[in-house]
């Protein structure tokens, strides 16, 4: 079997970790890695001995795939220069930061016959894995997801950097047309969303209750999934399931069974699965329009919280 050649556009935090991946890979060569930093491209190519750039485009006629690791703002370029040069993409999430340039992006894949796969890790965490089969027809979702402010993914607001995982689990979960958004939120401290809260209501009567903030004094992230016959949470962090007979409360009732999970390497699992759509030629785990699903959620829910600061600040101004 013959090595595929693959490329990491943009090597920070996240990106590093992702040309390790690529290294540790037998039917994979890593032939170089892009960023516009040039001293951290140098460090990065210099560890790895592999070929370093400050523009990417010179990689993509060298490589049949690339992991896209950079700010939302440059995801949408950067994949269609790729995809138009015939090379498979892997896009870190949100997809892009316009739903208009996804469809692009999907249209353009297809056209190319090339696969576009978006990096939603928390579609690989054991957790969520075990808990998609025991989900028939959800009543009630609960997700918090809170942490400590960190100055990383602050290019874009909470909701498309950490609501955006929970948005996509569960839209994967439930089966039945979204019909309705509710939320709220505010900025504490950059200039956009820090903290927010939304409502997903479902045209099977499911409701879904969302909670992100980036400015907790704690990490939480859990999910609670509600369902006639029984509920399941899940601890991502800790990789655990719980699941409860219908009506029981997790305070005072014995659960019917704890699961607790193996831990995994869920960035390695996407890469894999990513090679292995490459390899396959069959649709990625997580589709471009999985992708542009959970965006234009995001979207309206920031959307939502931007109109009802605005509205807010024109009453101040006129009190």
């Amino acid at each position: 079997m013959s090595k595929l050649r693959a490329a990491v556009i943009g090597v920070g935090y996240l990106g590093n970790f992702h040309a390790q991946k690529y290294l540790a890979l037998p039917d994979i060569t890593l032939v170089g890695v892009a960023d516009s930093d040039p001293e951290r491209v140098a460090a990065v190519a210099g560890k790895y001995g592999v070929l370093g750039t400050t523009d990417y485009r010179e990689l993509l006629n060298k490589v049949d795939l690339v992991s896209i690791v950079t700010p939302p703002a440059t995801h949408f370029p950067i994949a269609h220069d790729a995809l138009s040069a015939g090379v498979h993409v892997l896009v870190e999430k949100p997809v892009t930061e316009k739903v208009t340039e996804a469809e692009a992006l999907i249209a353009l894949a297809a056209r190319a016959q090339r696969v576009f796969q978006v990096g939603h890790l928390e579609r690989f965490n054991p957790a969520v894995l075990a808990l998609r089969p025991l989900v028939t027809a959800p009543l009630r979702i609960e997700a918090r997801r809170l942490a400590r402010y960190k100055d990383r993914g602050t290019e874009v607001d909470v909701v498309l950097d950490m609501m955006i995982h929970d948005i996509d689990i569960v839209l994967s979960l439930v089966a039945s047309p979204l019909v309705a958004i509710e939320a709220s939120g505010r900025a504490v401290v950059t200039d956009s969303i820090d903290i927010a809260d939304a409502t997903l209501r479902f045209a099977s009567g499911c409701v879904a209750e969302l909670s992100a903030s980036r400015v907790h004094l704690e990490m939480v992230r859990a999910m609670r999934v509600e369902q006639a016959d029984s509920w399941l949470s899940i601890d991502f962090a800790n990789h655990a399931l719980l699941i409860g007979g219908a009506g029981a409360g997790e305070a005072t009732d014995l659960p019917l069974q704890t699961q607790a999970l193996t831990r995994s390497d869920a960035l390695m699992d996407e890469i894999c699965s990513f090679v292995d759509a490459v390899r396959g030629g069959q649709g990625p785990a997580v589709t471009g329009e999985d992708g542009k699903r959970a965006l234009e959620v995001a979207v309206s829910i920031s959307q939502r919280i931007t109109a009802q600061a605005a509205s807010a600040a024109r009453a101040g101004a006129r009190t």
